[in-house]
């Protein structure tokens, strides 16, 4: 199983219904990429300064699913229209999650 984890840092501009917008973008993925296994996402809690305002968590079999959900234009549109307008820093990282 591969993990992909992607925290996200909001602009100062992006309103509380955009990051909803976000959060819920999130959730309905799975309900078009089946290659998605898993997913569990949430704003920040607030417990430490400096931290990103909002995770991702994404399960994958394979490599390959990974990819195939990158290309996939329902992930495409979901970054164009809901994530870059609203976006002033992202990170992410994949491993091996056995």
């Amino acid at each position: 199983m591969m993990r992909h984890i992607v925290v996200l840092r909001w602009s100062d501009e992006a309103t509380a219904s955009q990051k909803r917008a976000a959060e819920a973008g999130f959730a309905a993925l799975p309900e078009s990429i089946p290659q998605i296994r898993a997913l569990r996402c949430g704003p920040d809690l607030g417990l430490g300064p400096g931290n990103h305002d909002f995770a991702a968590e994404l399960d994958f079999d394979t490599v390959e699913d990974w990819r195939a959900y990158q290309e996939s234009p329902a992930h495409k549109d979901f970054v164009t229209r809901t994530l870059k307008p609203i976006l002033a820093g992202r990170a992410a990282i994949q491993f091996d999650a056995g």
